[in-house]
């Protein structure tokens, strides 16, 4: 729960900036939560996960707490990431490479999550579906893939959020429990 809370309202934030709420547009803000609460949080999370035996919880959550470490070094001038590219489409198509990457690896826990529940498998679906948006919009600087990224993103931390909650609430501290919905595990088996 702790690792999916960091992991929500961090990508709650950008996904908000994605969809230019309240026109904001520069996505600056997220640096703080990026580098602490959705990286360094989540990392600590994550090793909590390894430590426990839970391969997946440890690779997934270590692995987007480096994800939003390093996207909060793109915008600290420390790291000169933003200051090598002379060319802002070339930034883009690199930062465009970045979120393909993160698509391709997000798409291959979502497979791992096909016999989990069902608000377990759609975050990891609908985080796939985000960093997929969000490439193309990087690479074809279409502001309406990006706000549609922003808006998935915004669906992605709702979902993540309800699997923190589920994993935190029971009946001895809650009047309100989360009842999983499990996925079958006998989809693909000959009948």
């Amino acid at each position: 729960p702790l690792g999916l809370s960091a992991f929500a309202l961090t990508t709650f934030v950008l996904s908000l900036v994605n969809t230019k709420a309240r026109s904001v547009e520069t996505p600056n803000v997220v640096v703080g939560l990026a580098m602490f609460y959705g990286g360094l949080i989540q990392l600590f999370a994550g090793m909590w996960e390894i430590a426990l035996n839970n391969t997946f919880g440890g690779t997934a959550l270590s692995s987007y707490g480096g994800f939003w470490l390093s996207f909060g070094a793109i915008y600290i001038d420390f790291f000169g990431i933003k200051k090598a590219y002379n060319d802002p489409i070339e930034l883009e198509n690199a930062v465009g490479f970045y979120l393909i990457g993160w698509c391709i690896f997000t798409l291959g826990l979502t497979m791992c999550t096909m016999k989990s529940t069902l608000a377990f498998m759609g975050l990891f679906a609908f985080l796939t579906i985000t960093f997929l948006l969000l490439a193309i919009a990087k690479f074809t600087q279409s502001v309406a893939v990006n706000q549609a990224g922003g808006v998935f993103g915004i669906i992605t931390a709702l979902i993540a959020w309800y699997n923190a909650y589920a994993g935190l609430a029971n009946k001895e501290n809650s009047y309100l429990v989360a009842n999983a919905i499990r996925l079958p595990d006998n989809l693909f088996k000959d009948k």
